[in-house]
């Protein structure tokens, strides 16, 4: 019993020591920062919180049903074989004419004004701290991508959980970025990793800042932050305003629907293409990840013209199929009239001059067996 009580002690502390030592976990943000962050009204007891009050906890019967569901068999929760990413038209993508790539879940590049701008560009092969736990990338590894891109005028995250900062994409990216823009508090992880103040800048719920004459906004979302086992909500969660010259950009960041989409689109609405988080989504967690109906809603709310749904086609993170959130979506979307982009992974569209038109169903040849 004495080894036994022995080895439970040392397990304690190596893990403990791993989270404080292992630089995939960030850093927490100081103490100053934390007496600056008291004013605010979504600050509290030194955590950020949503702007309406969100439960998050789980029920025994819950954590139970999620053992339960964890040995379905029957739902395709991931792809029977890897998808493949088209190889990047770089030229494209260099050209002056506004545009998108998606490399899956929630990483883009978005280039706007002749200005390269990445958001939550996870790359990385696991969304997880270590590389032999958590989910599994479904496309080949693309961390190379990076060596191949232009210089990035800015890097954009929304939040700091696995499946949108990567410590392995940040190593690669930082030599190449000119500014990072993020959550208040996240700045602290990028420091860590060895990334300069002065090339940081934290915004707050609202926030505005200038860049090269592209507006940029922070603005709310309902969710939850945290790398680690006690730095839970230490740092802010929320979305994007990206105003441009010719496109107006708007990318909602995780989180659950509510009446922050409203203010968003009542304040920097219309917006030419919205990118709407709606994968990964349960009834259990669904105060913060919108089902696919509620995205198409949500990209309505923010008075959206043409949307893309983000947060799928490269983690399993849920219980559901992996196709089904662009399936629900597009039935969503016919029933509201909404129009779809819905692009290959690698694949460059332009925002101008090439609407969606019909739906190019790639995910049903990925399904099928090799």
């Amino acid at each position: 019993m004495a080894y036994v009580l022995l080895f439970l002690i040392l397990l304690i502390v190596g893990i403990v020591l791993f989270i404080n030592v292992h630089p995939t976990f960030g850093a927490n943000p100081t103490k100053l920062q934390k007496e600056a962050y008291e004013r605010f009204p979504h600050y509290e007891n030194g955590k950020f919180k949503n702007m309406v009050p969100t439960n998050m906890k789980m029920s025994a019967a819950d954590i139970l049903s999620f053992i339960k569901d964890s040995m379905n068999k029957e739902q395709e929760r991931s792809p029977r074989n890897q998808l493949s990413m088209n190889k990047i038209d770089w030229e494209k993508v260099k050209s002056r004419e506004d545009s998108l790539t998606w490399f899956g879940h929630s990483a883009f590049l978005l280039s706007i004004d002749n200005k390269k701008l990445l958001i939550d560009p996870m790359l990385g092969p696991t969304a997880s701290p270590v590389s032999f736990i958590g989910s599994k990338r479904y496309s080949q590894d693309i961390l190379h991508i990076i060596d191949e891109m232009p210089p990035i005028d800015a890097v954009l995250f929304t939040h700091d959980h696995y499946d949108h900062l990567d410590y392995s994409s940040i190593k690669k990216l930082k030599c190449k970025v000119n500014h990072f823009f993020v959550p208040l508090g996240v700045g602290a992880h990028l420091m860590r990793w060895g990334v300069s103040s002065h090339n940081i800048t934290e915004l707050n719920w609202w926030d505005e800042v200038e860049l090269g004459g592209i507006t940029l906004a922070f603005t709310p979302s309902k969710h939850f932050s945290g790398r680690g086992v006690l730095n839970r909500d230490s740092t802010l969660w929320g979305g994007w305003v990206i105003l441009g010259e010719n496109t107006r950009f708007y990318t909602s960041g995780d989180g659950g629907y509510d009446a922050h989409f409203k203010e968003v689109g009542d304040k920097y609405g219309p917006f030419t293409l919205t990118l709407m988080e709606g994968g990964q989504y349960d009834a259990r967690w669904s105060w913060v990840h919108m089902r696919p109906e509620e995205s198409v809603q949500a990209h309505l709310d923010v008075k959206g013209e043409t949307m893309m749904l983000i947060h799928w086609g490269a983690f399993t993170l849920a219980y559901h199929s992996w196709t089904d959130p662009i399936e629900r979506a597009i039935q969503k979307a016919k029933e509201e009239g909404v129009n779809l982009l819905i692009p290959e992974l690698g694949e460059t569209v332009l925002l101008h001059g090439e609407k969606a038109s019909g739906v190019n169903e790639w995910w049903t040849n990925e399904s099928k067996e090799a």
